[in-house]
């Protein structure tokens, strides 16, 4: 069972027990670090250590460059996030936020204020970990700690790096199938399922209306096969994001057909699991042209399978 503990600074660490402390800030877990933690699983094995991690709710970048609202989404929310990281075998989770106050620490005073008080006997990290107010890199590691440590490469795929930031792009681009490739799982969407205005009844596609309830980024606008899950099931379907341009509407929307599925689900919580775009939004002509797209957009969804 994973403990969780948030920190204000190091004085709040209480870790009774040696470990292996895996370094970075994780949004999405995605494959490159996942490869850190296969490391550290082997580690704790060989020297019986339990396994650490100290990261940030946060961006740390929100204490260095100006505001923009992308830095407050993430891949994952804070408690997928927290579910990840204890599938992946972490035993103490620390989160301290990553103040101007904690940025002044000098890699020196990193290791000897919060590395040391977490009993750290192995580090492991990224080849591209940064540390400390002095920018340490990772192949500096050995000039501030006396334990083993494992430096991991970069994890690549089509021979580029596996990151956050080109995540994010292949989301902010509709590619869901090379997210996930980078992943190593779906993005997926909660939102709780709100009135709308009930156009898509009238058309033989009744939508649920979703409002996006964690800071997660979206897809691009667009047209998507998603699979939906409701009480534990799990539904094939298809969502849109976008401004519902056949309608003059101006603002975001993010709606889900379920297929197969006829329940009134006002007030309830479903995942969408984002598996591949359609297409993008367009502006039809009328009511006839925009349902027999929806149409042809259904067998497609219905139709769609994995690497096809």
């Amino acid at each position: 069972m994973m403990k969780t503990i948030r920190i204000k600074d190091e004085k709040d660490i209480e870790q009774a027990e040696d470990t292996v402390l895996v370094l970075g800030y994780f949004d999405g877990l995605h494959r490159g670090h996942q490869a850190l933690f296969s490391e550290a699983r082997k580690i704790a094995k060989e020297q019986n250590l339990k396994i650490a991690v100290l990261t940030f709710p946060e961006s740390p970048k929100l204490a260095f460059v100006r505001y923009q609202p992308e830095l407050m989404l993430h891949l994952a929310s804070p408690a997928d996030r927290r579910q990840q990281l204890a599938a992946l075998g972490v035993d103490c989770l620390y989160l301290i936020d990553f103040t101007s106050r904690f940025a002044g620490n000098t890699a020196q005073e990193f290791f000897e204020k919060y590395v040391k008080r977490l009993r750290a006997k192995a580090v492991v990290a990224g080849f591209d970990y940064h540390f400390g107010s002095d920018r340490k890199e990772s192949h500096e590691l050995g000039d501030y700690f006396e334990g083993k440590i494992v430096i991991i490469p970069s994890v690549n795929l089509d021979g580029q790096k596996i990151s956050s930031s080109r995540i994010r792009e292949t989301i902010a681009a509709g590619s869901m199938t090379k997210t996930q490739e980078l992943l190593g799982y779906p993005l997926s969407t909660r939102g709780i399922v709100v009135h709308g205005n009930a156009r898509g009844r009238t058309i033989g596609y009744p939508t649920a209306n979703l409002a996006p309830l964690d800071r997660v980024i979206l897809p691009a606008d667009g047209v998507y096969v998603v699979h939906v899950e409701h009480e534990g099931r799990l539904y094939r379907g298809m969502a849109s994001v976008g401004k519902n341009v056949t309608f003059e509407g101006d603002e975001l929307r993010f709606e889900v057909n379920i297929f197969d599925f006829s329940q009134d689900i006002y007030g309830d919580t479903i995942r969408v699991f984002w598996l591949d775009k359609i297409r993008d939004m367009v502006k039809f002509d009328g009511v006839d042209q925009l349902a027999a797209q929806l149409k042809s957009d259904e067998e497609t969804a219905r139709a769609w399978t994995a690497g096809a």
